[in-house]
């Protein structure tokens, strides 16, 4: 009996939530925040993903919990992105030719574009990331490590994207981004100035 009454009670909750505009609320919402949330999780796996790198502080399983909240981050990041591309197409922002060739947006080729090649960036960092046991020996590790930290080069386009393509961002979103940006720069040098010294 509670078998049957489940299904019809969450097509009269999907009824009742249809109709009373709630779709209509959520898709607004996501038209403006699902590009918000990709941005900032995928500003928050960089950040992560440099700590989880760091032998300074960070004991070995400090680093492992670092790097968990890294993939995590990461495979939220990637996961609002691709909403973020399915609202933009199915609100009419853009077409499906922008989303996949890169400065092909009639409207703003360059801030549009900049976000196709930063997807792309992405989706590879992540791909790399999931099967890094496929690139062994020291020529092997080299090749992972160049294409995991073009990650640096996608997020930078990404923000340049989010910042200038949607609406005006607010001065915290800005002052936000700064800051991500300050504590990305400041961690990597550390990082750059350890791997010099060793």
């Amino acid at each position: 009996m509670l078998r049957a009454a489940l299904p019809a009670a969450l097509l009269l909750f999907l009824a009742v939530t249809v109709h009373a505009g709630a779709m209509d609320t959520l898709i607004r919402f996501l038209d403006f925040g699902a590009g918000v949330l990709a941005l900032v999780s995928l500003s928050v796996t960089v950040l992560w993903g440099l700590a989880a790198t760091d032998r300074m502080v960070l004991h070995t399983g400090h680093r492992l919990l670092a790097q968990a909240v890294h993939r995590g981050t990461g495979v939220a990041g990637l996961g609002f992105l691709g909403l973020h591309i399915w609202v933009k197409v199915t609100e009419g922002h853009t077409g499906t030719l922008s989303v996949a060739v890169p400065f092909t947006d009639g409207a703003r080729p360059v801030l549009i574009g900049l976000g196709t090649l930063a997807a792309y960036v992405f989706v590879a960092v992540a791909v790399t990331g999931a099967v890094r046991g496929a690139f062994t020996g020291v020529t092997g590790s080299r090749w992972w490590r160049a294409l995991h930290m073009s990650a640096y080069l996608a997020w930078a386009l990404a923000l340049v994207h989010g910042l200038k393509a949607g609406r005006q961002a607010a001065g915290w979103a800005t002052a936000g981004y700064i800051l991500c940006l300050a504590a990305v720069a400041v961690r990597l040098y550390l990082r750059l100035r350890a791997a010099r010294r060793s």
